[in-house]
């Protein structure tokens, strides 16, 4: 399996752009913003020249990435040679089963469709193809050319051959990939994302300020990040949309998110990328917001 096709040009998908052409396959990048692809490349340009100046990378490793990746603004024009589609886009059901369903008329039977997705039901996507044994979920953890984890996850119909060949791809991308079955939240954010609203719980009802909780969290726990301010650089409006997946999923009031965190997400305040969440961010400072209602 060579020819590789991402959809989606966001911070994951550049990501995972940036490591399958890092280790040798032809890679087309595609989203329907021209803009954003081009940010996507310059991004991706960026941390290949990071990987030389750390030793990582030679410049002829560097320039041949770059070399492998081709971007298209039309989804059949990037993926109709692909033997593996990589999905990830919007955090949203409707959007993902959409654009299965199309690629599933685009693709040749034998591609493998996979979705980046964090939460999302992989056999509800699936249901959306006439291949429901090719679709699995692969789950990169950002930043991915860093993080070594990729969770696959299975779907109801996902045969034993389509997660071998996943797993063996992933580990030929220097990875290590967890096989995990199709429930909400997965594993990763079914562990994470309660942690978080619990955070963000404690704040609300004024146990604790916000870098205390992560300091503690931190120290106590030998965490690299707290985590609130890891809900800020995941982006606030994705946790919510995880902890509702798996609040509508398991029906468990255990998985509600915080009102605190619903209120920041409908005042904008998203985290990093907005510029402001539990923390106010200028440049590389990061400083505790000045209040939370």
């Amino acid at each position: 399996m060579k020819n590789v096709a991402v959809v989606g040009a966001g911070t994951m998908g550049n990501g995972i752009a940036h490591v399958f052409a890092q280790f040798g396959h032809p890679v087309a990048l595609i989203d329907t913003s021209a803009e954003a692809l081009q940010r996507a490349t310059d991004t991706i340009a960026k941390n290949l020249d990071r990987q030389v100046t750390k030793g990582l990378l030679t410049e002829t490793d560097r320039h041949a990435a770059l070399n492998r990746i081709t971007t298209y603004t039309k989804l059949d024009e990037g993926a109709a040679s692909a033997q593996l589609v990589v999905e990830a886009a919007s955090e949203n059901p409707e959007v993902k089963t959409r654009l299965f369903a199309q690629l599933d008329g685009i693709c040749p039977p034998e591609t493998i469709l996979a979705t980046n997705t964090s939460s999302i039901s992989i056999t509800r996507i699936a249901a959306a193809t006439h291949r429901a044994d090719r679709v699995i979920g692969m789950h990169f953890m950002n930043p991915v050319p860093v993080m070594k984890l990729v969770e696959v996850i299975r779907g109801y119909a996902t045969s034993d051959a389509t997660t071998a060949t996943v797993m063996q791809l992933a580990q030929g991308l220097q990875k290590t990939p967890v096989e995990v079955n199709d429930y909400p939240g997965f594993i990763a954010n079914r562990i994470l994302m309660p942690m978080i609203n619990e955070a963000v719980s404690s704040l609300y009802e004024g146990v604790a300020g916000v870098a205390e909780i992560d300091t503690v969290m931190k120290l106590g726990m030998a965490h690299p990040m707290g985590p609130l301010q890891l809900a800020d650089f995941i982006g606030l409006d994705i946790c919510l949309s995880i902890l509702e997946v798996m609040y509508q999923g398991f029906g468990n009031p255990k998985y509600a998110p915080c009102p605190l965190l619903v209120n920041m997400v409908r005042a904008g305040h998203l985290g990093a990328k907005t510029g402001r969440g539990f923390y106010e961010y200028q440049g590389k400072e990061a400083t505790v917001a000045a209040r939370f209602r």
